[in-house]
C-alpha cells in the first residue's frame, strides 16, 4: 500500500471505532481543526475543533447538572452552529436527543419537551416557546439560552465559557427520538431503544463524499427527520462543511450554491418548483455544473418538476421514500426514474415489503393496498409510552405508515395514495384531527372534518367542511371569524386554507369521521400521491 492509502486506511479505522462511541466529530476535529465546518446564515463560521469543543464543554455542562447517560434533551433551535454542537454533545455522552419544531405553538412545544422526559433544555431565545416550554416543564435539571437572554435559563456562550474543551474520556453512543403526530390526540416519539451506530459512508444513497472537495447544503429546518439525516449527520458523519439556510429564499439558495460549491443537499419537491419558477436569466447567473448530488423525498413530486430538474442539474436526482419509524426504505436514481417514472424504487433485498389488503392479505402485483415494512431484528421502534399506537400499526412483525401503494411487474413501488388521515404539505405531515380538536371548540361549530385537497404548489392544503350548530346561519363573516379562531391555538401551517358549510359530516355507526368520504369528491379524476 502507498503512504496515501495507509493514511486513508488509518482514518477510516478511526472514524468506524469512534462511531460506536459518538465521538466521530473529535476525529474530525483532529484532522481538520481549522476547517470551517458551519456556515451560518448571518455570516458566522465555526470550525470543526470550535465545534468540538464546545460539544465537550456540553458533556460537561449538562454532567455538571445532573444529567446521565440515557436521559433526554430537548432542542429548540434553528439552523445555526449550536444545533451542531448540541447534537455532537448527545452523541458522545450518552444523551437521547429530541429537535423540537419550532413553528409549534407554545403549548406544543411544552407537551414535547415534557412528554420525551427531557431534562436539559436548549431554546434559541428568539422562540417564546422555549422559555413558556422551561417554565412548564418540572423535570428540567437544566434549561439554557442560545443566541440570547431568557429569564430563568443560562446564557449559553456564559455557561459554556469557563469550561474544558478537552475530548471526554467515557464516551458512550447517544440517541434520537423524533416526534410524529398521531391522527388522533398529541404527537408520539418514535422511541427505538438501541441508538444507531453513524456511519461515514452513504454507499446506499450514492452520496460518496470527499472531504477535500465536497459542501453540504441545509436548506429546510434541522429540526426535520429528512434534512436532520440527509443534511445535518451526513456532513458531521463525513467531515465536509455545512451550509445553514434559515428561510428559503430562492434566488439566495441558488447563489449559496454556486457561491459556496455546494455539491450536497436534500431538497422538498416544493423548494424544486419554486426553482424553476425563478426567470431564465436569473437561473443563467448561477453556476450549479459542481452539484453532485441532489436527494429529495417527504412530499408528492409532478413528473414534470422532477423531469425539469434533471434537465437543469443533470441526472443526479435521486429519491427516497421512508418514514421516521424507519423500515426497510427505498431509493431510486435518476437514470432509474426516467425508466419508471413515478416510481419510488425497487423492492428492498434486506428487509421485506408487503402489501396487504383490507383483509390483511397479500396484494398481487399491480393492485394498490396499504404498504408495511418489516421491522428490523429486534423489533425497531416504539411510539413513546403508547403502545396502543404501536399496536395498530403492526401486522406481526410488519408495521406500516399508513401508505398506500403496489409494486410493478419489475418489483418498482409506486405510491398511489395514503390513509385518509395524513395531509402532506410542502413536505410536512399535518393531521387533520388536531384541527378538528380546535375548530370544534368555536361556539358555531357543531361537526367539523379537515382533509387534504390537491394544491398545485404545496401538492395538498388543508380544507376545512364544517356543519354549524342550530341558529347559525353560514356567511364569509363567520367563516373568517372560525379560521380567526383557529389561529389562536394552531401553528400557522395547521391553519385551513379554505373552510365550507356543509349540511352534514358522514360518520360511522361508531361515530368516527368517514374522512375518506368527505376527501374523496376533491380528488375525483386524479391521483392522490405520496
Amino acid at each position: 500500500m502507498t503512504d496515501v492509502q495507509d493514511r486513508v486506511a488509518d482514518l477510516t479505522d478511526r472514524l468506524a471505532e469512534a462511531a460506536v462511541t459518538g465521538m466521530t466529530q473529535a476525529v474530525w476535529a483532529d484532522v481538520q481543526p481549522d476547517k470551517v465546518q458551519i456556515f451560518e446564515p448571518s455570516g458566522r463560521t465555526r470550525t470543526f475543533k470550535q465545534v468540538n469543543d464546545n460539544a465537550n464543554r456540553l458533556v460537561r455542562l449538562m454532567r455538571n447538572a445532573g444529567l446521565k447517560a440515557g436521559d433526554a434533551v430537548a432542542l429548540l433551535c434553528s439552523n445555526r452552529a449550536e444545533f451542531v454542537e448540541v447534537l455532537s454533545a448527545c452523541q458522545r455522552a450518552g444523551f437521547r436527543i429530541t429537535p423540537v419544531n419550532w413553528h409549534l405553538k407554545a403549548d406544543e412545544v411544552s407537551y414535547i419537551v415534557s412528554d420525551c422526559e427531557a431534562k436539559a433544555l436548549f431554546a434559541e431565545a428568539r422562540y417564546p416557546a422555549g422559555k413558556v416550554a422551561g417554565d412548564e416543564s418540572t423535570q428540567l435539571l437544566l434549561k439554557v439560552a442560545i443566541d440570547g437572554d431568557v429569564e430563568g435559563f443560562l446564557n449559553y456562550d456564559e455557561a459554556l465559557a469557563p469550561l474544558d474543551p478537552s475530548n471526554i474520556t467515557d464516551p458512550s453512543l447517544g440517541n434520537q427520538m423524533m416526534y410524529t403526530s398521531g391522527t388522533t390526540g398529541r404527537p408520539k416519539g418514535v422511541y427505538r431503544p438501541n441508538p444507531v451506530v453513524p456511519t461515514a459512508t452513504a454507499s446506499s444513497t450514492r452520496a460518496d463524499y470527499n472531504r477535500d472537495e465536497h459542501v453540504q447544503m441545509c436548506a429546510g429546518p434541522a429540526y426535520h427527520a429528512a434534512p436532520l439525516a440527509f443534511d445535518v449527520r451526513a456532513s458531521m458523519a463525513n467531515g465536509v462543511p455545512l451550509v445553514f439556510i434559515d428561510k428559503w429564499d430562492s434566488e439566495l439558495v441558488l447563489k449559496t450554491i454556486a457561491e459556496k460549491k455546494v455539491t450536497h443537499m436534500h431538497l422538498v419537491p416544493i423548494m424544486f418548483q419554486r426553482l424553476l419558477a425563478l426567470p431564465d436569466e436569473v437561473k443563467k447567473k448561477y453556476d450549479v455544473s459542481h452539484v453532485k448530488y441532489i436527494i429529495h423525498g417527504a412530499a408528492p413530486c409532478p413528473p414534470e418538476v422532477k423531469k425539469a430538474m434533471i434537465e437543469w442539474f443533470g441526472p443526479i436526482i435521486h429519491e427516497y421514500y421512508a418514514g421516521s419509524e424507519g423500515g426497510a426504505g427505498f431509493f431510486i436514481t435518476a437514470e432509474e426514474w426516467l425508466k419508471k417514472p413515478g416510481s419510488v424504487g425497487k423492492r428492498p433485498q434486506l428487509l421485506q415489503v408487503r402489501i396487504l389488503d383490507d383483509e390483511g392479505k397479500d396484494c398481487p402485483t399491480g393492485v394498490p393496498g396499504t404498504i408495511y415494512h418489516q421491522l428490523p431484528p429486534g423489533g425497531g421502534f416504539q411510539y413513546f409510552k403508547d403502545p396502543e399506537k404501536t399496536a395498530k400499526s403492526r401486522v406481526g412483525d410488519f408495521f406500516t405508515l399508513g401508505d398506500v401503494g403496489y409494486f410493478d411487474e419489475d418489483d418498482y413501488l409506486f405510491l398511489t395514495g395514503r390513509d385518509a388521515e395524513t395531509i402532506i404539505s410542502g413536505g410536512v405531515n399535518i393531521y387533520p384531527q388536531e384541527i378538528d380538536n380546535e375548530l370544534v371548540k368555536h361556539p358555531a361549530v357543531d361537526d367539523v372534518c379537515c382533509v387534504g385537497v390537491p394544491n398545485e404548489e404545496w401538492g395538498e392544503e388543508v380544507k376545512a367542511l364544517v356543519q354549524l350548530r342550530e341558529g347559525f346561519t353560514p356567511s364569509e363573516e363567520l367563516k373568517q371569524e372560525i379560521l380567526q379562531f383557529a389561529r389562536q391555538t394552531l401553528a400557522g401551517y395547521k391553519i385551513p386554507k379554505t373552510l365550507d358549510f356543509v349540511d352534514e359530516l358522514p360518520r360511522s355507526p361508531a361515530g368516527k369521521i368517514q374522512r375518506k368520504k368527505v376527501r374523496e369528491p376533491f380528488w375525483a379524476g386524479r391521483t392522490r400521491q405520496i
